[in-house]
């Protein structure tokens, strides 16, 4: 994966470091996955990172969905596969583990 931004990711593109992150990297991330980043995700994003500040975990995508107003099914039609992987992977934030 070619990235403008050199910053070390480990073997599934996830950041090494998440004081690395900013809005331009989740971008460059997302479209090194083939993805378009919109406002809408960006805005999801922002909000896993501050809930992942609240609370020192990742959130549970049912939890997520209900703080961000959306159901699972609309996160699912938005990333297609594992909207908390995706979200956590863009977001500098570290992968998610079991049933999320």
């Amino acid at each position: 994966m070619t990235m403008a931004i050199d910053v070390p990711l480990d073997g599934e593109g996830f950041l090494v470091n998440r004081e690395d992150w900013s809005e331009e990297i989740a971008r460059e991330l997302a479209a090194a996955d083939a993805f378009e980043m919109t406002e809408q995700v960006m805005g999801y994003i922002r909000e896993a990172r501050a809930m992942y500040d609240e609370n020192g975990v990742v959130p549970p995508i049912r939890k997520f969905a209900k703080k961000v107003k959306v159901s699972t099914k609309d996160l699912y039609a938005i990333f297609k596969k594992g909207p908390m992987k995706l979200i956590c992977k863009w977001g500098g934030l570290p992968k998610p583990t079991g049933c999320v």
